[in-house]
């Protein structure tokens, strides 16, 4: 009987240190899985141009710039699940930080269509200057700055003031809604515009044409893409600094950079090459090229998830968008991590002994008879 209870409890503990290995295990960073990769092909209609992301991820509005349309798609799914008809030749699009409206810029209709993302109906139509490319809204919601150089209030829907001079492309605004950062497609040139008195502060000389422009969430720095492929500064990106609103860096990238975003951490810029069929990523901390990838046909916008998984990218020449997966992330250990995996280590231990010292007292101890 002896016999039996010591062999059981050695087995009972071996078992008992499996069950807390794997449990220690469970703690451990997951492997990083295969990323910058295309996960998904949406067809949407026809030359996808613009893209935008709802604040809480669960549709991406692209605008069809020959289509006159706007389709939706939800990010569960990566399908469409509408379409709204908007005005002609539609661009840019952006989203209200409270999710509620969609403002799409029409590049021939010279206005700007609303959107109420609820409903996925326009419930506004706003005239603006001629050949609206791009636009973006300050993070309290209030404004929209329209590259033609309107400014619209999102409370009344009408144009407040128009800011003279602008012949611009894209147009990003700082996370404190300070300064919008417009590209002049014509003179090689970033208009900065303090947004209290709607005044150009600034103006940066960049690389040849430049095109797209995303601020990093620190707003420290300002990436913008230089199209033209048949300059010696075009074929880049350039970096701002917004403290002194000077290039810091150039980066070369692909064939005909169009749009750029930024992830959410900050830690890297995704950037369009129209003629390429490419999509370069970029490392800020580095400014360095890590990784290209191959996407539809003339990729146009593009525009990460607020969580930062997914980039959604528009190809304008497939008729598509493309999902990106991006860079996975192991948890690193906190410190009650560290704990609970020395704790339970020290158990294992503890269990591993006991069976082995009761395994060799049952070899010294003389045999008994019943």
């Amino acid at each position: 009987m002896k016999h039996m209870s010591t062999k059981n409890l050695r087995g009972g503990c071996i078992l008992l240190s499996i069950f807390f290995l794997f449990c220690a295990s469970a703690l451990l960073p997951q492997p990083v899985q295969a990323t910058n990769t295309v996960i998904a092909t949406i067809t949407v209609g026809g030359y996808p141009t613009g893209v935008a992301i709802t604040p809480n991820g669960t549709y991406a509005y692209v605008t069809n710039w020959y289509s006159g349309t706007v389709s939706v798609i939800s990010t569960a799914t990566n399908t469409v699940t509408a379409n709204v008809t908007v005005g002609s030749e539609p661009n840019g699009v952006a989203i209200t930080p409270n999710g509620a409206y969609a403002y799409v810029v029409n590049e021939d209709s010279g206005t700007v269509s609303v959107i109420s993302t609820a409903t996925n109906t326009v419930t506004a139509n706003v005239t603006v200057g001629s050949y609206p490319l791009g636009l973006a809204i300050t993070p309290n919601g209030a404004y929209v700055y329209v590259t033609s150089g309107s400014v619209i209030s999102t409370a009344t829907n009408t144009v407040t003031t128009t800011i003279p001079g602008l012949g611009s492309s894209g147009m990003a605004i700082t996370p404190n809604g300070t300064y919008a950062y417009t590209t002049n497609y014509g003179n090689n040139s970033v208009s900065v515009i303090n947004t209290a008195t709607n005044t150009v502060t600034a103006n940066v000389i960049v690389g040849s044409e430049p095109n797209g422009v995303a601020i990093t969430p620190n707003g420290k720095y300002a990436y913008v893409t230089n199209e033209n492929p048949d300059s010696v500064s075009g074929n880049s990106v350039s970096v701002i600094s917004t403290a002194t609103n000077t290039v810091t860096a150039n980066v070369t990238v692909g064939n005909t950079p169009w749009s750029v975003a930024v992830t959410p951490n900050g830690k890297y810029a995704y950037v369009t090459n129209w003629y390429g069929d490419l999509v370069s990523v970029i490392s800020t901390a580095t400014n360095t090229v890590t990784a290209n990838v191959t996407v539809g046909n003339n990729p146009t916008d593009v525009a990460v998830t607020p969580n930062g998984k997914y980039v959604y990218v528009t190809n304008g020449g497939s008729d598509t968008v493309s999902v990106i997966n991006t860079p996975a992330k192991s948890v690193p250990f906190s410190a009650v991590d560290w704990s609970i995996l020395i704790i339970v280590i020290i158990i294992v231990i503890f269990l591993i002994t006991l069976s082995w010292n009761r395994r060799r007292n049952k070899k010294t101890q003389p045999t008994q008879t019943t």
